[in-house]
């Protein structure tokens, strides 16, 4: 059996390598090509190119390198009906990944072709999902409320099959705790943990409004800390914003420091995004803020959903608080971190909504085994002609 992967960064090569590990134990002999990272390549494919290149966000990156992005369209294409692949999986980065199904399936109609994380129709430009029907025959969500939202909005069949944070065994030990020994209590003195974002257009953007915030929070807690998780491809651009910060927290480095200070904070600030979610399951109050980029700006009105906060969609109402571009303020954000940051009605409410979003997440069997099962089914009803 040959599978091909078609995906864009690192995220997505972590959920392939996973499905082919799965795949591995169900077909021995299995090939993979196509897209992949080094998870993948630890796999044996051979990526067609560096996936990094892929790794974009924002419109205004996609409009920036819109050349390169259909010269690379082109190749991957080409690539995969020539390999004669028994079944295609794309993995996120939409704007890549389906460009490229719909080719596959325009050249072959038979071909099987799952979709993994599918986009987040939920919040901007359902039209998407018109695209995604035509070009895949099953779509593998990783939020529990997905599928309903892509069977209402006539989407492909869809599946639930848990997150892979829900693995992480570092977030794994922290959720055991809580549910062995409840929620913790506000630490004494007080620690925030302060995440800017995982790319360098965001820290940028957001750095200096968290260095005011946290300056805003010493000035009425002036026993609070702050911690700082800095992954390598932004920690030169967090490094540089620090010098211009009031108050400088901690910087610490690597997956068990992270885990370590998401485990030890009372609070977080944090860019949304899927930290988001990671702060939800480990009990960490959070108040998420975000400025788009100069383009996606611009292009705002196209946002259609009620919250970009993914905990607040899996328990369906405002559980985060969510601040963005004018409402980026150090005296609101401070404010509302405060009450986080102490025990008060605000903190045991998020508390109580995020075992919620615990539970309504919580799968019984593991994300690639369910995907393999899946794929594998897929191949066989198209073997039959179904």
């Amino acid at each position: 059996m040959k599978i091909a992967f078609v995906l864009g960064e690192e995220s997505a090569d972590r959920i392939a390598a996973d499905l082919a590990r799965s795949l591995r134990l169900k077909v021995p002999h299995v090939e993979f090509v196509g897209l992949g990272g080094a998870h993948m390549r630890e796999e044996g494919l051979e990526s067609l190119f560096d996936i990094e290149e892929l790794s974009i966000i924002g419109i205004g990156g996609i409009v920036r390198r819109l050349p390169q992005l259909l010269g690379r369209l082109k190749q991957t294409s080409e690539a995969v009906l020539a390999a004669e692949p028994d079944a295609v999986v794309t993995i996120d980065s939409f704007t890549f990944t389906n460009r490229v199904a719909t080719r596959l399936k325009a050249a072959r109609p038979e071909l099987p072709i799952l979709n993994i994380v599918p986009p987040a129709v939920w919040a901007y430009r359902p039209s998407r999902l018109v695209a995604l029907t035509k070009a895949v025959d099953h779509a593998i969500c990783l939020f529990p409320f997905e599928p309903t939202v892509l069977s209402s909005l006539g989407g492909p069949p869809a599946t639930y099959v848990g997150h892979p944070l829900m693995a992480q065994p570092d977030l794994g030990a922290i959720v055991r705790r809580i549910e062995r020994e409840g929620a913790a209590r506000p630490s004494a003195p007080p620690r925030l943990l302060i995440l800017p974002g995982s790319r360098r257009g965001e820290v940028d953007r957001l750095m200096d409004d968290f260095g005011r915030t946290f300056a805003f929070l010493k000035g009425r807690m002036p026993e609070l800390t702050g911690v700082i998780p800095a992954i390598p491809r932004v920690r030169d651009a967090i490094e540089c914003k620090l010098q211009g910060w009031e108050h400088r927290p901690d910087v610490v480095h690597g997956e068990a420091a992270k885990w370590e200070a998401f485990g030890s904070a009372s609070a977080a600030l944090a860019a949304s995004g899927t930290v988001a979610l990671e702060l939800a399951l480990a009990g960490v109050p959070t108040v998420i803020a975000y400025r788009l980029d100069p383009i996606a700006y611009q292009l705002r009105h196209i946002i259609t959903g009620w919250t970009a906060v993914l905990p607040n969609m899996i328990v369906d109402h405002p559980l985060i608080a969510e601040h963005f571009h004018e409402f980026v303020r150090a005296d609101l954000l401070g404010r509302r971190l405060e009450r986080l940051l102490t025990d008060t009605p605000e903190r045991t409410a998020q508390i109580e909504g995020f075992a919620e979003v615990r539970r309504r997440m919580t799968v019984d069997r593991p994300p690639g085994e369910a995907s393999a099962d899946i794929l594998l089914s897929l191949i066989a009803d198209k073997k039959k002609g179904r």
